[in-house]
């Protein structure tokens, strides 16, 4: 196979297609922002060897949080246009050169494993390769009055898509004559190819390999993830999770992974963190897997003082395993004292870290029992804790 590295630009300012301030590569579509879903993407195809991110520079702070775990190498940054951040991209790999390179907007998320494949063998083949649909409606020019001009012969029209693969070498030089040339109106690289006298040839692109611009565009994709959820990871389980745990001698308490100071501590086998270990239970529960002591008892001396994050990051490896997702986590902790509230962001924070899912994802909430029961007389914690899980269809 050839040495093949992906360019991936994501350097616009596309912020009013994302609203606010944020630009549109860092907006999120099904919980994942669209960036990291396409970096992602190459990432993980078996022939594709580096991934090059080119952003903004203002951009780092942002780029670093969504692709956090992701293995690129590091970003280069963009120029004023595509064409020059799509050089930046390729001057930035010409220390070590792939054989090809695919050049890809992270604002097209939806690309599959199996398109990057065809370009990679289609641009092996031919030096310069692009992907590109038929037009299906009828196509025509008109001038500054809107009226007709003409009607073009859509049979010899496409529309055109990317990851673009080329030589390397080849469209680096390209990109270079251009710069030493002062041309930087190309809209895609397959046109700065043609300037150069390169033969472009085409294979089949993607329906689905849609370029997210404005805010139609993600309505559209935010209702092609769900419905790529709900095929791939249809079967939905609810779980739920109860734990209880008395105060003894001590100086804080240890609940959703936050250290809270308090008068005296919780009691139990592990760090005693009631919250952590009913949200274990509860996902336990959604995957039909019995219940934390099963799996950590408190006869074994191992678990003595253990932080209770690895029993909730088991539980979710465990749906992992099975191919799904944790989709929510819903928490309530009834207890009079210490005073939830002030830690309940850093409690759904630190949950969300563990288990590897967005913060709004994780509800934590707090309630007294009104002075009735063991937590109204302050003798203890208990958490109440709901899973929601995404499984594949026909999953045990």
């Amino acid at each position: 196979m050839p040495d093949v590295a992906a360019v991936v630009v994501a350097a616009g300012r596309g912020t009013r297609a994302a609203g606010g301030d944020l630009p549109k590569q860092f907006r999120r579509i099904g919980g994942e922002t669209m960036l990291r879903r396409t970096l992602s993407m190459f990432v993980a195809h078996a022939n594709v060897g580096r991934v090059q991110p080119v952003i903004h520079s203002e951009d780092l702070a942002l780029y670093r949080d969504a692709v956090a775990g992701i293995d690129t190498l590091a970003p280069a940054y963009g120029g004023a246009t595509r064409q020059a951040s799509v050089r930046a991209g390729l001057e930035a790999l010409s220390a070590k050169p792939p054989d090809i390179v695919l050049i890809h907007d992270a604002a097209r998320p939806f690309a599959s494993a199996a398109l990057v494949s065809r370009a990679i063998e289609a641009a092996a083949a031919t030096g310069a390769a692009i992907p590109a649909l038929p037009v299906t409606d009828t196509v025509k020019t008109v001038n500054i009055d809107n009226i007709v001009q003409q009607t073009l012969d859509r049979t010899t029209l496409r529309l055109v898509q990317t990851p673009q693969g080329f030589d390397f070498a080849a469209l680096l030089a390209a990109h270079r004559r251009a710069a030493r040339e002062a041309r930087e109106d190309f809209t895609d690289d397959a046109a700065l190819a043609e300037w150069v006298g390169m033969k472009v040839a085409v294979f089949a692109g993607e329906p689905g390999n849609i370029k997210i611009t404005n805010a139609e565009d993600f309505a559209r994709a935010e209702a092609m993830q769900f419905a790529a959820q709900f095929t791939e990871l249809g079967d939905v389980r609810t779980g739920t999770g109860i734990d209880v745990h008395a105060f003894g001698p001590g100086n804080h308490v240890t609940l959703g992974g936050i250290k809270i100071a308090h008068g005296q501590a919780l009691t139990g086998h592990s760090d005693a963190d009631v919250a952590l270990h009913a949200l274990t239970d509860a996902i336990l529960g959604a995957l039909a897997e019995g219940d934390i002591g099963a799996h950590f008892p408190p006869s074994d001396a191992q678990w003595r003082g253990a932080a209770s994050d690895r029993f909730l990051k088991f539980a979710v490896e465990r749906v992992i395993a099975r191919g799904g997702r944790v989709a929510h986590l819903d928490l309530t902790i009834v207890c009079e004292a210490p005073r939830i509230g002030p830690q309940r962001d850093a409690m759904r924070a630190a949950i969300a870290e563990i288990a590897g899912i967005d913060v709004s994802r994780v509800a934590v909430k707090a309630t007294t029992s009104e002075k009735l029961g063991f937590t109204g007389r302050g003798e203890g914690i208990a958490a109440y804790a709901t899973a929601t899980v995404r499984l594949p269809w026909g999953s045990p």
